[in-house]
């Protein structure tokens, strides 16, 4: 299904500076970003603490908690006077984001930073997807800079958390979370921030935010998406 581009979603590598992307890229055009925001609407809608919410952000359940979960609910003894809705849990925090992301599309002008978006809004037309990256390199002088204290163990922390980003969309979405057959436009963080913000409104085109006015139809990209 093709339509005009309303909603576009980042999903990045930890260290590709995606999220300061999306945050410019957001500013550029004018429309809503959705990224820490996604997490604090979570919380409030679960009725928890935003704290507690962060703590699940991107990461999943630890593994006796979901091994727990799966005997709760098969065990002749299961829990009782505790449903689904009064549990907080990694689980839970990705359905009431995947509501969010999906009544902001409906809503349009937003950009989705991660957190699986790409994924939820895949049959959603409107949407563009982009995935950013970046060299080795490029990744470890950046958490080098951001976080020296922890500097001699930069490629091992960068590898660990995008391997929790992975594992999250695996559980969730049964999807590979770097697949490219996910996105519209994948951006190498190497060309600069600027010649990434033209790729993508050219891409998108999204230009008339600029003056040019080149609107186009865009297809969704999930392989079972109804024409």
């Amino acid at each position: 299904m093709r339509s005009p581009i309303k909603v576009i979603t980042v999903e990045r590598e930890y260290g590709s500076r995606g999220g300061e992307f999306a945050h410019e890229l957001a500013t550029r055009l004018g429309w809503r970003l959705m990224d820490s925001e996604l997490v604090a609407s979570a919380a409030r809608a679960a009725g928890v603490a935003p704290e507690l919410a962060a703590k699940y952000d991107e990461r999943l359940d630890p593994w006796y908690y979901r091994y727990g979960k799966v005997f709760w609910h098969d065990s002749a003894y299961p829990m009782t006077g505790i449903g689904e809705d009064q549990v907080f849990d990694s689980q839970r925090m990705l359905a009431l984001m995947r509501k969010q992301m999906e009544d902001a599309a409906k809503e349009g002008s937003c950009v989705l930073v991660g957190r699986g978006a790409a994924c939820a809004l895949a049959c959603h037309p409107g949407c563009f997807h982009v995935f950013v990256y970046a060299t080795a390199k490029a990744k470890r002088d950046w958490f080098m800079n951001a976080f020296p204290k922890q500097a001699q163990n930069a490629d091992q922390l960068l590898a660990a958390f995008d391997k929790r980003r992975a594992a999250v969309i695996k559980k969730f979405y049964q999807q590979d979370w770097c697949a490219r057959g996910l996105y519209h436009m994948l951006l190498n963080s190497a060309m600069g921030m600027e010649a990434m913000m033209e790729a993508t409104l050219g891409a998108a085109g999204l230009k008339e935010y600029e003056g040019i006015g080149a609107s186009r139809q865009i297809g969704t990209v999930g392989e079972s998406c109804a024409e």
